[in-house]
């Protein structure tokens, strides 16, 4: 998937060798209200929006293969093809709860829970009000995330997930370098890209630490221990999301701008470094799908802005 300014894309590899282009105008929040493209305004917005778009490319990209098999498979009498099944809503909003459920407790509500057992394992007590306590429980989390992203990579499915989102970082990269868009010139880039999900996540967790830090000792009737107080703060934890997205969208946004600036460098190698796990490489039939994509993208943007569409694609999301 490749988003810009004024353009979405979703390119999807079928059985049959062939690719298929979800191809359509996109117009951001951040366009239709300018307000939105302010610091510290656009994170939150921006985060809603790729949560939003990037169900959409998984649900374009299922649908597909569910639309090429029954082709392949279900033909009613006389030769005649049935009504293609689709996918139901019921079905993805199921799935999507018990992700988002899931997620709230292996990366929410169980690290912060553990958090509290080590102060008791060490003879300390330990609650949201001491810096020790988010300390502790960004290391949690991180490991949580290290091993989930480790664990899913050895599955067949996933690990094709991960080099199609390495296709998508060097495309991305010969782009930006100016390079013609051909698999000679794309292959010979590198998969790791400072403006990707993967790294905003890791800043996340970085922020997080220092704004739970300081609000948690504001109220101090958020800061109790017990099962149920812990899951109160973990909920308010994911309602300080929004701040934390945009102070991390900005840190990102400042990275990606400057890679070559000391501090940049600092605060993003950790999610650089974690993309060796989840932007693999690519072989060539992925990368020519990154680049139809891209291409797709980079036409409309040529259509509505003319010969240059570079600063367009300046914040151009991959998934």
């Amino acid at each position: 998937m490749m988003r810009s300014p004024q353009a979405l894309a979703v390119a999807v590899r079928l059985p049959d060798g062939s690719v298929v282009l979800k191809d359509e105008p996109y117009r951001s929040v951040g366009e239709r209200y300018p307000i939105f493209k302010r610091p510290l305004l656009r994170g939150p917005v921006m985060l809603i929006e790729s949560l939003i778009t990037g169900i959409q490319a998984l649900t374009f990209s299922a649908q597909a293969l569910v639309e090429e098999e029954n082709s392949q498979e279900h033909e009613g009498e006389e030769g005649k093809k049935k009504e293609p099944e689709k996918l139901g809503w019921v079905s993805l909003t199921l799935t999507m709860a018990g992700a988002f459920g899931l997620a709230f407790l292996f990366f929410g509500f169980l690290p912060h829970w553990l958090s509290g057992l080590v102060g008791l394992v060490v003879g300390i007590t330990l609650t949201p009000a001491h810096f020790s306590f988010h300390v502790i429980d960004g290391i949690i989390k991180v490991f949580f995330l290290l091993l989930y992203i480790w664990g899913i990579s050895w599955l067949k499915e996933i690990r094709r997930v991960f080099q199609y989102h390495g296709a998508e970082h060097k495309s991305i990269c010969a782009y930006e370098a100016g390079e013609p868009l051909d698999l000679d010139h794309v292959r010979r880039h590198c998969t790791c890209h400072p403006r990707c999900g993967t790294s905003f996540l890791l800043v996340v967790v970085l922020v997080s630490i220092l704004i739970f830090t300081v609000f948690f000792p504001l109220f101090p009737a958020l800061t109790r221990s017990g099962v149920l107080n812990a899951l109160v703060q973990t909920s308010v934890k994911v309602g300080l999301m929004f701040p934390i997205a945009a102070v991390s969208y900005e840190i990102i946004r400042w990275g990606g701008r400057q890679p070559d600036h000391p501090l940049a460098q600092v605060l993003l190698w950790p999610g650089l470094f974690t993309q060796r796990l989840t932007a693999l490489e690519p072989d060539d039939s992925q990368i020519e799908v990154a680049l139809a994509a891209l291409q797709a993208v980079l036409n409309r943007e040529k259509q509505g802005q003319g010969a240059n569409p570079l600063a367009a694609l300046d914040n151009a999301q991959t998934g």
